[in-house]
């Protein structure tokens, strides 16, 4: 894992999105920022809410927990998931 910072009531984490992709899937951690890969096209914030989807899948948490702290409308994001720490996710984002 990458480039995360943990604070006291959460976790960030940054991201480098591909929408339209052929299926929703993780990538490889590259400068810092992991990779993911989603279905949903990047109109009408589909993709963000996308990503919110599969991440809070993936990590087993609500999607209210989960918050786009910057590039709402770039490839590039910022992702804060409340209440976890990194020792939580550390198995789940590899």
């Amino acid at each position: 894992m990458a480039d995360t910072k943990e604070s006291n009531d959460g976790l960030s984490f940054r991201v480098r999105l591909s929408p339209r992709a052929s299926r929703d899937a993780l990538g490889e951690w590259c400068d810092g920022r992991l990779k993911i890969f989603i279905t949903s096209p990047p109109v009408d914030n589909k993709a963000n809410a996308h990503l919110k989807k599969f991440i809070s899948k993936l990590l087993k948490v609500p999607r209210t927990n989960i918050a786009i702290v910057t590039g709402e409308k770039s490839r590039n994001k910022t992702l804060f998931i409340k209440g976890l720490k990194a020792k939580d996710i550390d198995g789940r984002l590899k």
